[in-house]
């Protein structure tokens, strides 16, 4: 405890308990003369000079008048400064910065393509040392990766014409699902999800597991193309990145969808959401698909991995 702490409680202690100043010292462990002693040194010049100061330069906080004080001559710590400052009520206020809230909405299952999409935004650099960002846009449904865009920086409209070319390609999706960034909260890109009917899900800040699809993709991007690949310059990047997207869509199992590549499983959805359309031949089309599928192995949790699917009678 310091002095000044035992000072204050040895005043209330004799106010309060109508006690000697020997005896509260003595209980304290402090000395009386130390209880008694009052400073002679007077904070009124430093007050006067800061607030000379103050209103010369009304927006500088106690350091930056302290550095000033000390081109004056005045030999003051900080700590003194600042308590002067505060007494004097020299202090500026802050205005603190609004955010806006979001509400969590948790992840639901889908079952056809276009139901949502997930959007995000992966980082890396080229030979001389330029950054380079990658657009991810993912098919929460199939898994299928819609769209790897690389460039060294991105504007929203950028992100919507990627999106155009994807809508055009295969239709628009019902949900976009994003992070807080300010690609996907400008007003041209909310004015391009009203325009089109999708409704824009944005996630809480801090929480990317909101948005788990798109941040597993990135994983495997990081850890599958990204870091085993080196970067000569930007159309490099896109060239090898772009090959990365045709191998993850055709060629690569993957495990949540029972070990089949992300084409393969759409193109089931896809035949399975004609069947309910009253097509019989392409439902039976879709279920010799479906029994030509291998039998997902154990995931080593305790159970085999179930389908998040299944053939309409």
């Amino acid at each position: 405890m310091e002095l000044v702490d035992r000072r204050s409680d040895a005043s209330w202690l004799r106010v309060e308990y109508v006690a000697s100043e020997r005896r509260v010292c003595g209980l304290l462990g402090m000395a009386a003369s130390s209880c008694r002693y009052g400073t002679e040194r007077s904070d009124e010049p430093l007050r006067t000079q800061l607030v000379e100061l103050a209103r010369k330069k009304p927006r500088y906080g106690y350091r930056r008048l302290q550095v000033l004080l000390q081109r004056q001559g005045e030999r003051a710590n900080h700590k003194r400064v600042h308590r002067v400052y505060r007494e004097a009520g020299l202090a500026l206020r802050r205005k603190k910065r609004k955010h806006c809230v979001r509400e969590g909405k948790p992840l639901l299952e889908r079952t056809a393509a276009n139901q949502e999409w997930g959007l995000d935004f992966v980082h890396d650099a080229v030979q001389c040392g330029r950054t380079i960002r990658v657009l991810s846009v993912v098919d929460a449904c199939t898994r299928e990766c819609l769209a790897l865009e690389v460039d060294t920086s991105f504007a929203s409209r950028r992100v919507t014409r990627v999106l155009e070319q994807i809508v055009i390609e295969r239709g628009g999706p019902q949900a976009i699902r994003c992070d807080n960034g300010p690609e996907f909260t400008s007003r041209h890109f909310l004015a391009w999800c009203v325009e089109r009917g999708i409704e824009l899900i944005h996630i809480q800040p801090g929480k990317p597991t909101q948005n788990a699809y798109v941040e597993s993709f990135n994983g495997r991007l990081r850890e599958e193309c990204l870091n085993v690949s080196w970067f000569q310059n930007l159309f490099d990047a896109r060239r090898k990145i772009a090959a990365w997207r045709q191998e993850y869509n055709e060629e690569r199992p993957h495990s949540s969808l029972g070990y089949r590549t992300p084409r393969e499983f759409a193109e089931q959805v896809r035949g399975m959401s004609y069947g309910k359309d009253g097509d019989e031949a392409a439902l039976e089309n879709a279920e010799e698909r479906v029994s030509h599928f291998p039998t997902a192995p154990a995931t080593g949790r305790g159970g085999a991995i179930e389908p998040n699917y299944r053939i309409l009678p």
